[in-house]
């Protein structure tokens, strides 16, 4: 039963992290799931400096709220003139240290560190289980990814085409009258929301990875971004199947395997790709030179 758990809670982070990095990536931001990943550590000490436990719905608020500033925070650097990967590298780090500074001055005798609060086990996640009135009904990651996902799917499916040409061309969503400041909020505020609800469970590794392998790997697929999606969580899901067994094959990381089969994939994506395959392109270089010298 804990293979089950454990493969469903891989699969559902897959997607959750898979639908939301798409448009990450075709916005050229792929990298700002790990600046949250991280940013979120002050919101979590102060949530439990606050309430004096590590109650995970509470560090799950302080986290979120955290996470939307710094979501905030990147886009007016930008806005203001700075670079988009400067402005995530400023916001990352600046944030994090002052959650590494919160840690080491007011937590030193308490038990909470880096490591409980920024990286998690998937492997102990059937463990971790929810209950309502004495009623045991799943681990919590699964609840919590779970609705992350549900949410993302709602809102994505509901302003599919707002998304989409805010994600293309902003110039145009704002010419025919589409917000695209709040359109991007919203889905800066899903990727909040998936990638806080996430990582404290399975891990900054899976989520991170997540969010950035398998939609470049389904870039490298298709031109088209309902396909794109589509791809990319079947890609996810897959690795997260395959990289379970093999990790137990190996008596390795879970996280760490089903990530480097997500890797495995987007390398032979990369090579063989129809429109994108190093390999195919040089193939048909080859053979238009050669077309070319029978030609003369």
């Amino acid at each position: 039963m804990s293979t089950f758990w454990i493969v469903l809670t891989g699969a559902l982070v897959a997607s959750a992290c898979s639908i939301v990095g798409c448009f990450l990536v075709l916005r050229k931001m792929a990298m700002i799931g790990d600046a949250i990943s991280h940013a979120v550590l002050p919101g979590i000490v102060i949530a439990f400096l606050i309430g004096g436990s590590r109650d995970s719905l509470l560090m799950l608020l302080g986290a979120a709220a955290i996470g939307l500033l710094a979501v905030f925070l990147i886009q007016w650097f930008h806005q203001s003139g700075v670079p988009s990967d400067a402005s995530i590298g400023v916001v990352f780090t600046a944030l994090f240290a002052a959650g590494v500074v919160l840690v080491s001055m007011y937590t030193r005798d308490i038990d909470l560190d880096l490591d409980c609060v920024l990286y998690g086990e998937i492997a102990y996640v059937p463990w971790n289980t929810l209950q309502i009135a004495g009623v045991d009904i799943g681990p919590k990651a699964v609840w919590g990814v779970g609705l992350a996902l549900l949410l993302s799917v709602v809102l994505i499916a509901a302003f599919y085409k707002q998304f989409k040409i805010c994600s293309f061309d902003p110039a145009m969503a704002a010419a025919v009258g589409i917000p695209v400041a709040l359109f991007h909020y919203l889905l800066m505020g899903l990727v909040s929301v998936s990638t806080v609800a996430s990582f404290e469970s399975v891990g900054a590794i899976l989520v991170v990875g997540m969010l950035v392998v398998p939609p470049a790997t389904a870039y490298l697929l298709t031109e088209k971004l309902g396909r794109m999606i589509v791809y990319s969580v079947l890609i996810g899901c897959a690795s997260s199947v395959i990289g379970y067994f093999a990790a137990s094959m190996l008596d390795a990381s879970i996280a760490g395997s089903m990530i480097s089969i997500a890797g495995g994939i987007f390398l032979i994506a990369l090579l063989f790709s129809p429109s994108h395959g190093v390999v195919l392109r040089k193939i048909k270089q080859k053979q238009m030179v050669r077309q070319a010298s029978i030609a003369e």
